[in-house]
């Protein structure tokens, strides 16, 4: 017998609402976020301040910024682990060209000439030859860091015109609050979370991650697709790398040590499936807050870094197998 419309506004549209927000990840992940700041601010007097919290939003906005692309990467079913040496490579020709022309404009212009080349290459060897992306992508990782280490003498390059301009870029607060990385990361985050959203390339980023031969068969340029994520995600790394730089006032060959795998661990945590064609830009953003702020709050708490390696990785391991768990159930 059909329910009449009262009973099934009353009785099926709220379960159904309740389905719907359980399997909407980012509910879950929005839901732990909060859950870990509000656990820090009852443990730390002096985490919940303006200065603390803008200063993690600062921080985060590297790893968010290299993170949707690399999360474009993953849900075109291809990964990207490059991104860190690509961080420290790119300072190189920015502040070697600053230093030269004393323009800003050219040095990044260099910069992201360097990374639209490294995206190329990675995108024709994974693409376009099929060589596998983690493969490809590892190899590209030593030979950037290989390359840093030979060309620095493994000692840092410094900004030696020291523009303000440059200086402002990575460490300046619009109204002396909010740092600048942080606006520009959820300016590139809303720009390209519309891209995969509301766009045909996007739609085509999913189909291709969720099945390359069907979507071939719906008439998708596969590796073209595959090939534009690669550079996207190559030059969001070099913004990050641009903003690093400008923090840290020169090229140093020791940046971005291990930035891959914090970018990669935070996709993950925000439920970008490694097997593609699942997951979103939003989530990847907000595995990245929760994994600064858990980072801040234990360090505020004087735990040692080795304990917070560990206790992040369990908790990476765990929001993982949940969300595989998740996906299993009818």
């Amino acid at each position: 017998m059909p329910q009449s419309p009262s009973l099934s506004a009353s009785g099926s549209a709220s379960p159904g609402l309740a389905r719907i927000l359980f399997r909407r990840s980012e509910i879950g992940l929005v839901v732990a976020l909060l859950a870990v700041i509000l656990f820090f601010a009852l443990a730390s007097d002096t985490f919940l301040t303006v200065r603390n919290l803008t200063n993690v939003l600062g921080q985060a906005s590297l790893a968010m910024i290299a993170g949707v692309g690399v999360a474009i990467v993953f849900i075109s079913g291809e990964v990207d682990v490059s991104v860190g040496s690509l961080v420290a490579a790119v300072a190189i020709p920015l502040i070697t060209v600053m230093n030269a022309t004393e323009s800003l404009a050219l040095g990044i212009a260099a910069a992201l000439a360097l990374g639209l080349c490294v995206g190329i290459v990675n995108g024709f060897l994974a693409a376009y030859l099929g060589i596998n992306s983690l493969i490809t992508t590892l190899g590209t990782l030593f030979i950037l860091r290989g390359g840093v280490y030979l060309y620095t003498g493994q000692k840092a390059i410094p900004d030696d015109v020291m523009l303000e301009s440059f200086f402002q870029l990575g460490n300046g607060r619009l109204f002396e609050v909010v740092p600048y990385p942080a606006l520009i990361a959820f300016a590139l985050l809303l720009v390209f979370a519309y891209v995969m959203r509301h766009r045909t390339f996007g739609r085509k980023v999913y189909a291709v991650g969720g099945n390359p031969e069907v979507a071939r068969l719906a008439g998708y340029d596969v590796k073209r697709v595959k090939f534009t994520c690669f550079i996207i995600s190559s030059l969001l790394a070099t913004v990050s790398g641009i903003l690093l730089a400008s923090r840290l006032g020169s090229a140093v060959h020791v940046a971005g040590l291990g930035f891959e795998f914090q970018v990669v661990a935070a996709v993950v945590l925000g439920g970008v499936s490694l097997s593609g064609g699942v997951g979103s830009l939003f989530g990847a953003a907000l595995g990245v807050l929760i994994l600064s702020f858990l980072s801040n709050g234990l360090g505020m708490l004087d735990l040692a870094t080795e304990w917070q390696l560990v206790i992040t990785g369990f908790i990476i391991i765990a929001a993982v197998g949940f969300d595989e768990w998740k996906r299993r159930q009818p």
